[in-house]
């Protein structure tokens, strides 16, 4: 069990400056460019991190995800992902 506190949805995530997000033509997919690399992203992920501009909290972009894609309650998938990419360093949290 991990000792650090869970997400919630009231927090609100930034990406880092030492990564840009960008559609990627080549792969056909959202990507996450590093300085060491580069993190190709299915489609789920890279519609949540699209969403991801320090503004808005994990809710509001739970709430768009659903009315974009007409999908019910969409919070801990979003919540989910967004623990997982910050473990790895692709978001962070004020």
């Amino acid at each position: 069990m991990s000792d650090k506190p869970a997400l919630t949805l009231e927090q609100t995530p930034k990406i880092p400056k030492l990564f840009r997000l960008q559609w990627e033509e080549a792969q056909q997919a959202h990507v996450l460019l590093y300085p060491e690399g580069m993190v190709k992203l299915n489609g789920p992920a890279g519609e949540i991190l699209k969403r991801v501009d320090g503004q808005k909290n994990i809710a509001d972009i739970a709430k768009d995800l659903e009315q974009t894609f007409n999908e019910p309650d969409l919070k801990k998938d979003v919540l989910a992902f967004l623990e997982i990419a910050h473990e790895r360093g692709w978001v962070r949290f004020n």
